[in-house]
């Protein structure tokens, strides 16, 4: 049920909802929670307040964890582009890429001679890969399709990833990317060592995205369907592409090992991912709702 949002706050429970990145906030190097955050937050779960995912993942990515959790809740998802739905096992929002800016992203790839990966709703394509460096990169894409060149869909794309192993800064692709391509897009860019299944890659990587608020979607989402207002959400993440979030959330909390770029938009830091510290966060922040 939405919250009547004129209703006074209740000094005992300061927030009402908290939004949790995956990659390195809640899921460490084991690929899953720690087992005492999935306790606290399954224990949240059972009360008023709202447990929500906002991650860059596709929604084929983020659906095992949501089971796993046994969260209900819609997660946001491709940065914000999409909200996946895991009751109904679909999008219920999805925002797609202009023609001219899948052409133009992909004019640019090829020029390069650059892997690419295209998605859309429930699918992902790529090229089959010429080196095993490439195959690496594609390691652990769920739903994805290898095809031959010219054979990638160029429609109803909701991202295009670009990876390359000529720039030293991933910033430094997505400014080359973004003169190229002249149009409106959300962009978020990393090294691809930065997750942990890829630890040592030399790819840098920029997503290119349709416009959007990035993850602060999760907060507009949380205002227009439960009458959470932003001030009253905790948002945990760990890299540059959870500053949107950061920047409109009441409370934002960055992990231990998060990017330097990223904990300078956090109020405070917690510990690691592989620990239980986002349990001590829940019970530290929720005590009001958890108390029996």
């Amino acid at each position: 049920m939405p919250r009547n949002p004129t209703q006074p706050p209740d000094p005992t429970r300061p927030y009402q909802a908290i939004l949790l990145d995956l990659d390195g906030t809640l899921i460490g190097p084991s690929g899953a929670p720690h087992p005492r955050t999935k306790e606290v937050l399954q224990r949240l779960m059972a009360t008023e307040a709202t447990v929500m995912i906002a991650t860059g993942r596709s929604e084929a990515g983020t659906r095992g964890v949501l089971a796993d959790l046994g969260l209900e809740a819609p997660a946001v998802v491709f940065n914000g582009a999409g909200v996946f739905c895991p009751k109904r096992d679909r999008l219920i929002e999805e925002r797609t890429l202009s023609d001219r800016t899948i052409a133009r992203v992909l004019a640019f790839t090829a020029e390069r001679h650059l892997p690419v990966v295209v998605m859309g709703a429930g699918a992902k394509w790529a090229r089959h890969p010429q080196s095993e460096i490439e195959s690496r990169a594609l390691r652990g894409l769920e739903d994805l399709h290898l095809v031959d060149e010219g054979e990638l869909p160029v429609e109803r794309l909701i991202r295009i990833t670009v990876f390359s192993d000529q720039y030293t800064h991933s910033g430094l692709l997505q400014a080359e990317l973004d003169a190229a391509v002249g149009q409106p897009v959300y962009y978020t860019n990393f090294p691809l060592a930065a997750l942990y299944e890829h630890v040592g890659s030399p790819y840098q990587v920029v997503d290119v995205q349709p416009p959007c608020r990035g993850k602060g979607e999760a907060l507009r989402f949380l205002e227009e369907h439960h009458g959470i207002p932003a001030s009253a959400v905790v948002a945990v993440g760990d890299a540059t592409n959870d500053i949107p979030m950061f920047e409109a959330a009441g409370l934002s909390v960055a992990m231990r090992d998060a990017m330097p770029e990223a904990a300078r938009f956090a109020d405070r830091v917690i510990g690691g991912a592989e620990t239980d510290t986002i349990a001590e966060l829940v019970e530290e922040l929720f005590a009001g709702y958890l108390v029996s």
